[in-house]
């Protein structure tokens, strides 16, 4: 009965020093995450599987391919593998260690010859009294939870860098076709000032300037040329195959929702892959503290060693006898030159850093969502307006070209009047373009969807 209570005040005394405590999630407030512009929805982006945000089907495809190709998802996958490897020998670190040493020898003295044998086995057993395995075990297992998310991470930032990509080609596909429209309608412009010129209405300067006009279109052609081919070689590379053309559909296929939803801010603490990453740093941070105190309270080993031989005491018995012995250890550290106080001051240490950068990514993660919608929304009210400039920019300039045709009108009006309808309408495709990226970088901002 005194042994029994002796070790049941060392167990309160040691959960009191907190060895076993488990690890629980600091309070962060999170209600104000999200600007009151924008308030919250019952649901997110990010309980959505990403084929129901991205329709294309051609986007669809890379994204699948991504997913299977590429180098840095099977990378973190690896790294998920070596973290169950490590869960699992802290796992079997409760079991005893079992080995087997058969050993023979042969000796001669004084012409006699001696042979002796000893097939055996050792068992030692390190008790968890003081929570050593227990808390390498956990914080293993936060180690592992920290790679789960990280390959979340890597697959949502891939998801989004493909659909990013993809849209751009379109973009660079819409420039290209307004900019070759816009070049036969310069065509049609310089034929028309030409005759004007010969015909004593107009002078060779409106011609020159037209044609500068044309050149310098014609030079923006080679450069949105060169972009589309760049873009597919990065969007190749990403996805783990030789630079070629990507299949595509347009812009004007490509269908969103006209609202987006964004949950409550309390989901990012589940959703978003970083916070839940820098979550269970802060969980293994907490579970070293932990095996830091520990390392102040001595180890307890069961060993033993059982075995048949022949040799014992000096004396050789034939046949063969069992040899057997048990002992229990118990080592405590006196005198370490202060190295385990040092280390509990450093796990402390990392395990505030851990805090701060958790409430920290959190800090991010709300502000990236706000990015994202006030980009969403800007560029849709963009959109609006740019149509109403663009239906305006058609009317004038088509009667623009009727005044320089029929009477005296300057042609400096007609290139005036082409120039910005070009201008509008690439303004157009760059906001169509924008409103597009905030659905994805809120689709990364609120973690992903689901596969």
């Amino acid at each position: 009965m005194k042994r029994i209570g002796i070790f049941l005040a060392a167990s309160l005394l040691l959960n009191g020093c907190g060895i076993y405590t488990g690890y629980t999630r600091p309070e962060i407030e999170t209600d104000s995450l999200y600007r009151e512009t924008y308030g919250a929805d019952a649901t997110s982006m990010a309980t959505k599987p990403w084929r129901e945000i991205f329709t294309d089907p051609y986007l669809q495809m890379l994204i699948s391919i991504g997913l299977e190709r590429n180098t840095d998802l099977n990378i973190a996958r690896l790294q998920i593998e070596e973290a169950q490897a490590v869960l699992m020998n802290a796992r079997l670190s409760y079991l005893p260690s079992v080995d087997l040493a058969p050993q023979a020898a042969v000796s001669r003295y004084n012409g006699e010859m001696k042979k002796t044998y000893n097939l055996g086995a050792s068992v030692a057993w390190e008790l968890d009294v003081f929570g050593k395995v227990t808390n390498a075990k956990r914080g293993a297992r936060a180690a592992l939870e920290s790679s789960e998310a990280y390959m979340q991470a890597v697959q949502t930032q891939l998801v989004a860098t493909v659909a990013e990509s993809y849209y751009t080609l379109l973009m660079l596909d819409a420039q290209l076709s307004i900019s070759e429209q816009t070049l036969a309608n310069w065509d049609k412009t310089i034929f028309m000032l030409e005759a004007l010129s010969e015909a004593g209405r107009a002078n060779d300067v409106a011609v020159h300037q037209a044609r500068a006009s044309r050149t310098a279109l014609d030079a923006s052609l080679l450069t949105i040329r060169k972009s589309i081919s760049e873009t597919e070689n990065c969007l190749s590379a990403l996805l783990k195959q030789p630079a070629r053309l990507i299949e595509r559909g347009t812009l004007e296929e490509q269908v969103f929702a006209d609202e987006l939803t964004v949950g409550v801010p309390l989901e990012l603490l589940s959703n978003r892959p970083d916070v839940r990453r820098a979550e269970a740093a802060l969980a293994e941070a907490f579970y070293a503290t932990n095996a830091a105190r520990s390392a102040f309270y001595p180890s307890l080993t069961l060993s033993g060693t059982l075995g048949w031989t022949n040799n014992g005491g000096g004396s050789i018995l034939n046949p063969g006898k069992w040899l057997s012995n048990a002992l229990v250890q118990l080592t405590t550290p006196l005198f370490n030159r202060g190295s385990n106080r040092a280390s509990l001051k450093i796990a402390k240490a990392r395990q505030e850093e851990a805090i701060l950068l958790f409430e920290q990514s959190l800090l991010d993660a709300g502000k990236e969502v706000n990015d994202a919608l006030a980009e969403w929304q800007t560029a849709d009210a963009r959109i609006r307006l740019d149509k109403q400039q663009i239906a305006d920019l058609q009317a004038a300039t088509e009667k623009t070209l009727l005044l320089v045709r029929y009477t005296s009108a300057n042609y400096l009006e007609v290139l005036t009047a082409q120039q910005s309808l070009l201008n509008a309408q690439l303004t157009l495709v760059q906001d169509q373009i924008s409103k597009m990226q905030g659905v994805i970088h809120l689709y990364h901002a609120l973690g992903g969807g689901k596969n």
